[in-house]
């Protein structure tokens, strides 16, 4: 009499898996093993019932000739749990060695932030929903208050830069900024109304984030809300520095046109920095004065022009009687810095479209259309509006363009790698998008200063730890979390006897497993 694995859908939807025999052309179900609701329930179901057909070599004893005999009991589901999810980000917190901060309940509000970003009285269903015993909310809201009083975003911070250290990113940081709003009606001395690109009106803190050149972040610093943007480059420099005893390290900052002011270059300079900032157009006829006058606004795709930009706006460094640029060194040019402008037939053809979209716009206010706020090219005078010919004139001379500046004299850096390595701000760019969609950093509810830097500290460490994981499997955290979290390792009691059953791998979890070196078994 031989016995099999019987898979059957019931009316509820569920598939119950049961042992049967087929003796005298008749089936007889000898065993209900269980109903599975989810293929994690079927996967330990199925095992369960094969190891029962190989315990019994395929011949199984079933207790048919007694009729009556007792049953076994009902199969019930001890524990689940996202193995797989929870062993990526403890595998990554170990490595960044993390662990150093011997806090359960801070493991679990970074890996909530990671897993599904959400309130901190919501972090215990996140946690719980994966199979971890989630701690007491008061002990959640103690692990924040210990963020600061046992200095965690220094002993973060601190291995944040060992690793990027011994990467080797360091050479090159990255540096950007953006704001985290709040909701709340009243500002405070770190909380204030400031400059928002979405024109929003609530309290603010801006937050600078430094980042090497593959986006890992080993610094992250919070303003006050109503702080000039240009203005906290240099203190974040200052404090990655200190906390670093780092003074005089040979390294380069890049950061975008938002961060260009005579001020922040020349304490750059000061402090033995290197940086590579981005130019705004307006300056391309004054530093292109040569070209322009030898040559008009004529430029060929890829073209590239080494030349020197004055340190202040009132200033003049260059000589268009003389037709070869000049070529910028520190101690020959004292009033200047270092200007590289490239010309892109690609971007031109896109500052173009931007160009028609903003003289149609310009030329329809004049027509009498309602004017929005700031419109390009319209001139408002006491005889009315017209638009601004010869502005609109000068910025088609200029499309196409691009421009850099520098400290780093030619002698070390080409113009080719001076663009290069200001390309690589997208890295930081990306991790503020990071921060701000997958791991959710705003809007936030805390209130005094204490609590929001801890939440900051929060956001840190995951941002550390998702773009570790993005550097060693290629693939983002969101995608790394909708790939693992549904991979269920499920423990279940039958006739009194535990066993276990894991989902079976994708090939995208392979992968994974893979690309961080843990064992798929």
């Amino acid at each position: 009499m031989a016995a099999y694995i019987r898979k059957v859908r019931t009316a509820s939807g569920a598939t119950a898996v049961q042992i049967a025999v087929k003796q005298g052309g008749r089936r007889t179900i000898v065993e209900h093993v269980g109903s599975a609701h989810t293929d994690s329930e079927l996967a330990a179901l199925m095992q369960l019932a094969r190891g029962k057909l190989h315990a019994g070599q395929q011949e199984l004893d079933l207790g048919l000739d007694t009729p009556g005999s007792p049953r076994k009991g009902p199969s019930v589901i001890t524990a689940k749990r996202s193995r797989w999810l929870i062993e990526m980000i403890e595998t990554a917190w170990h490595r960044l060695g993390f662990d150093v901060i011997d806090d359960e309940a801070f493991f679990q509000l970074v890996l909530a932030r990671l897993v599904e970003p959400t309130s901190m009285s919501d972090t215990a269903r996140v946690v719980g929903e994966i199979g971890l015993t989630p701690v007491h909310r008061n002990t959640y809201a103690n692990a924040l208050k210990r963020c600061a009083t046992r200095d965690y975003r220094d002993r973060v911070a601190t291995r944040c830069f060992e690793h990027a250290a011994a990467a080797g990113g360091l050479s090159l940081v990255l540096y950007d900024v953006t704001t985290l709003y709040f909701e709340a009606e009243k500002e405070d001395g770190l909380r204030k109304v400031g400059y928002s690109k979405e024109r929003r009106v609530d309290p603010q803190i801006v937050v600078g984030l430094l980042v090497d050149r593959t986006g890992f972040p080993p610094e992250i610093g919070c303003f006050e809300g109503n702080k000039a943007e240009t203005h906290t480059i240099v203190p974040m420099i200052r404090q990655f520095q200190a906390r670093h005893d780092i003074a005089g390290v040979e390294m380069v900052v890049a950061a975008d046109a938002g961060m260009l002011s005579a001020g922040n270059l020349a304490d750059l300079d000061a402090a033995g920095l290197k940086f590579i900032v981005g130019s705004r157009v307006t300056k391309a006829p004054a530093d292109l004065s040569n070209h322009f006058h030898w040559n008009g606004d004529v430029f060929v795709d890829g073209q590239i022009i080494d030349t020197v930009t004055p340190r202040h706006a009132k200033s003049s460094v260059n000589n268009i009687r003389k037709r070869t640029e000049h070529v910028w060194d520190a101690a020959g040019h004292p009033q200047s810095w270092r200007a590289i402008w490239q010309y892109s037939t690609r971007r031109a053809v896109r500052d173009n479209q931007t160009l028609n979209a903003q003289e149609t716009r310009a030329r329809a206010v004049v027509d009498g259309g309602k004017a929005p706020k700031a419109t390009r090219f319209v001139k408002t005078t006491t005889s009315g509006r017209t638009v601004d010919e010869a502005g609109l004139e000068r910025a088609r001379s200029l499309i196409g363009l691009k421009g850099y500046v520098t400290n780093l004299p030619a002698t070390l850096m080409t113009p080719g790698e001076v663009i290069g390595k200001y390309h690589d701000l997208w890295h930081v760019e990306q991790s503020f998008r990071m921060s701000k969609t997958d791991l959710r950093a705003r809007p936030m509810f805390h209130h005094t200063r204490d609590a929001i830097e801890a939440h900051l500290t929060v956001v840190f460490t995951a941002l550390a730890v998702a773009r570790y994981l993005q550097a060693e499997t290629g693939i983002s955290i969101r995608s790394l979390v909708r790939t693992l979290r549904p991979l269920q390792e499920i423990t279940m009691t039958i006739a009194g006897h535990p066993h276990t059953a894991t989902d079976p791998l994708s090939p995208e979890g392979v992968h994974i497993l893979t690309a961080l070196d843990l064992p798929a078994d």
